[in-house]
């Protein structure tokens, strides 16, 4: 039997005193697609840099690939260099990554810092950089990038080391729907389907796209877990834990009478007469990077 790429027994954390993760308990399984959604503050961003080994727990367990995942295996050289080879994390805001002096140094620098060849490094930095649609930037400074583009690097720079599990946090934050739209078919044609992938995300959208499995998160607790078909079609969970939310509006064709209903954060609910409970999704308009 596969042992799971993480499981995490009865974990919590807090931040100067606050919990923000309470008694967590959750197995991700190796080679499916993990969306953790809930509304901010859930927790969501905690956990994935507790399964980056950037946190550790206040009380509980996190085991990855069947091991303890805490700071006394971190301080071990060999195995963090292990662990840090086999998981790659790419954060919400790509400034925190981003430091080199041009779009290809951004690439080579991981595979120099696990000593690969020069030749292989050029080789796999030009292959990355076309696959990406990056090759035109391959000698721009980082911090003249749009940032949709530099979100593409920093996904990129980890990619480019082929690692069996990817953590993402919020990737299509602030990106206009062609970035999104490849930033998504990326991420489902990566490694032929087969990688590990763990993504925290607002966007309701992309989740039938993207996922195997939803996660809920609630008050650092996991308090629902299914298929994107589950998960997506139950309105009152939705409802519950601020996913979608209601606001008065008025429609034309109901003589400009005020009501209710259910709207999603990145989506819209059918209301057509004789509409059942399940969602419906349509996409709503993202503004571009420069228009926020």
């Amino acid at each position: 039997m596969t042992v799971p790429a993480f499981e995490l027994r009865d974990v919590e954390y807090r931040y100067q005193g606050v919990i923000a993760l309470a008694g967590l308990s959750l197995v991700i399984p190796q080679g499916k697609r993990v969306v953790l959604l809930g509304a901010n503050g859930s927790g969501k961003s905690t956990l994935l840099r507790l399964l980056d080994a950037l946190y550790f727990p206040a009380a509980g367990q996190v085991l990855a690939f069947g091991e303890a995942l805490d700071a006394r295996r971190m301080a071990n050289e060999d195995a963090c260099f292990a662990f840090r080879r086999r998981v790659g994390f790419v954060f919400q805001n790509p400034d925190m990554q981003l430091f080199n002096a041009s779009v290809f140094d951004e690439l080579a620098f991981g595979p120099l810092q696990l000593h690969w060849p020069a030749e292989r490094i050029r080789q796999q930095v030009e292959t990355t950089l076309e696959s990406m649609g990056l090759a035109h930037l391959r000698n721009r400074a980082p911090h003249r990038l749009s940032g949709g583009e530099k979100k593409r690097v920093a996904l990129a720079s980890v990619l480019i080391l082929d690692p069996e599990v990817l953590l993402l946090d919020e990737p299509t934050a602030s990106l206009d729907p062609e970035s999104e739209s490849q930033l998504i078919d990326t991420l489902i044609d990566w490694g032929g389907g087969a990688k590990t992938i763990v993504m925290a995300t607002h966007d309701l959208d992309i989740v039938e796209d993207v996922a195997d499995i939803c996660v809920v998160m609630q008050q650092g607790r996991v308090i629902a877990q299914g298929t994107p078909g589950e998960i997506l079609g139950d309105e009152e969970l939705l409802g519950r834990t601020g996913l979608i939310h209601a606001h008065r509006h008025r429609h034309s064709h109901s003589g400009g009478a005020a009501h209710r209903h259910h709207h999603l954060h990145h989506g819209t609910r059918s209301t057509m007469p004789g509409a059942t409970s399940k969602l419906v999704w349509r996409p709503l308009p993202r503004r571009k990077p420069e228009d926020a």
